[in-house]
């Protein structure tokens, strides 16, 4: 079984490697005009920041990643900023953000990649850094999906939903994008600073409350919402997908030689996306990418990754299956906040983790995968295209 477990990582590993910032961006300068300003934001800021600065040497390059990926960089001021929760860092960043962007004389280029959201908090209004904290606390277990969370998101935003476009204009704005979003709905990743916004303070609202979270709010938030004068559209800019999960899947499928890809991207409830995956699995390697929802409920560590392979490992045992391998991870190489990935399970997981439904009533998937040795364990990866899985399974 050594053998399937390094097989897995593998072929996951060819999937973040087709999704490498560095080179996506190499590939996509000549269709960008020399820019007078380079602004890179997302957890792969760093390292597409780093390809846009071998051809435009001088520019002026503002990065703002995650802690983890804020190594210094040549040529370029880099911003480290918090990642779920907003920071007071990245409210330091979004305004240095900001002032450069209405100082630029001339094209600018943006890199954005997931993350991107949380990393530069603009707040709207009267809307403290403390209350976007706790708004995107309450988004994050709140099921809702990663489109749903970013349209709420951007209509608290100064910079969010083209509000990166208002403060450029009148210079043009390119941007290469490295998709982390399912579908890639370019308004959705990073909040679409570069793009017009996914919908209204009124349809902010109606989410919020069909999902209970209304009473839950800050009140001014509440009241920011209600009151929303509807701003006026952003300026046009040139937006270019350079990477996204698909890419990634397909650069699986090509690692692992023969393989069956589950055609549709595996999103939703983390129980449910269990059975749908191994509904879809066949004897051999089966693989697919998606981005799945975990419902807080308890106060333990963890991540939707986590949680996912140890409901798959639940599923097959159910199932009966008696020899296969199953990794499902964050492309990142960051599941929630913690420092795994996913979790790399096989058939002789579950046997070595005590009261595993107590667990996972508390959402406390690390713990129990921590139990059974079967975290998966990355580290930063400087990318961010979603979640990738792959099982084999022979028996």
């Amino acid at each position: 079984m050594q053998d399937q477990r390094a097989e897995v990582l593998r072929i996951f590993n060819a999937g973040v490697a087709a999704a490498d910032p560095y080179a996506a961006v190499l590939g996509a300068l000549d269709q960008v005009p020399d820019p007078a300003l380079i602004v890179a934001v997302g957890k792969a800021a760093r390292l597409m920041a780093k390809a846009a600065l071998e051809r435009c040497v001088g520019v002026r390059c503002l990065v703002v990643t995650n802690y983890e990926n804020a190594k210094p960089l040549d040529g370029a001021e880099v911003m480290a900023a918090g990642h779920p929760v907003p920071d007071q860092n990245g409210a330091d960043a979004a305004r240095a953000v900001i002032a450069a962007l209405r100082a630029v004389n001339g094209p600018v280029l943006a890199l954005i990649s997931g993350g991107g959201s949380a990393l530069l908090p603009a707040p709207a209004g009267r809307i403290t850094l403390a209350d976007k904290a706790r708004v995107n606390e309450l988004l994050l277990g709140s099921g809702l999906d990663i489109v749903a969370m970013n349209m709420i998101r951007q209509q608290l935003s100064d910079i969010k939903g083209g509000g990166f476009l208002r403060h450029a204009a009148p210079q043009h704005v390119t941007a290469l994008i490295l998709s982390d979003v399912i579908g890639d709905d370019l308004s959705a990743i990073a909040s679409g600073p570069t793009v017009r916004p996914i919908g209204t303070a009124q349809d902010a609202v109606s989410v919020l409350r069909n999902a209970g979270l209304w009473g839950d709010l800050p009140q001014i938030v509440r009241g920011h919402l209600e009151t929303a004068d509807a701003p006026m559209p952003p300026p046009d800019a040139t937006n270019i997908l350079v990477g996204s999960n698909g890419k990634s899947v397909a650069a699986m499928k090509t690692a692992a030689g023969q393989a069956h890809v589950i055609a549709r991207p595996i999103v939703g409830d983390v129980a449910d996306a269990a059975r749908l995956i191994c509904n879809q699995a066949v004897v051999g390697t089966t693989i697919w990418g998606g981005e799945t929802t975990v419902k807080l409920r308890g106060t333990g560590r963890g991540g939707r990754n986590q949680e996912l392979a140890l409901r798959i490992a639940q599923e097959a045992a159910l199932r009966g299956w008696t020899q296969w391998t199953c990794l499902q991870g964050g492309s990142d190489g960051r599941d929630g906040p913690t420092d795994a990935a996913g979790g790399l399970v096989d058939q002789d997981t579950l046997d070595k983790i005590d009261d595993l439904e107590g667990l996972l009533a508390n959402n406390d998937s690390y713990a129990a995968l921590e139990k059974a040795g079967d975290l998966l364990m990355t580290e930063a990866t400087g990318t961010n295209v979603a979640d990738l899985g792959v099982m084999i399974r022979t028996g």
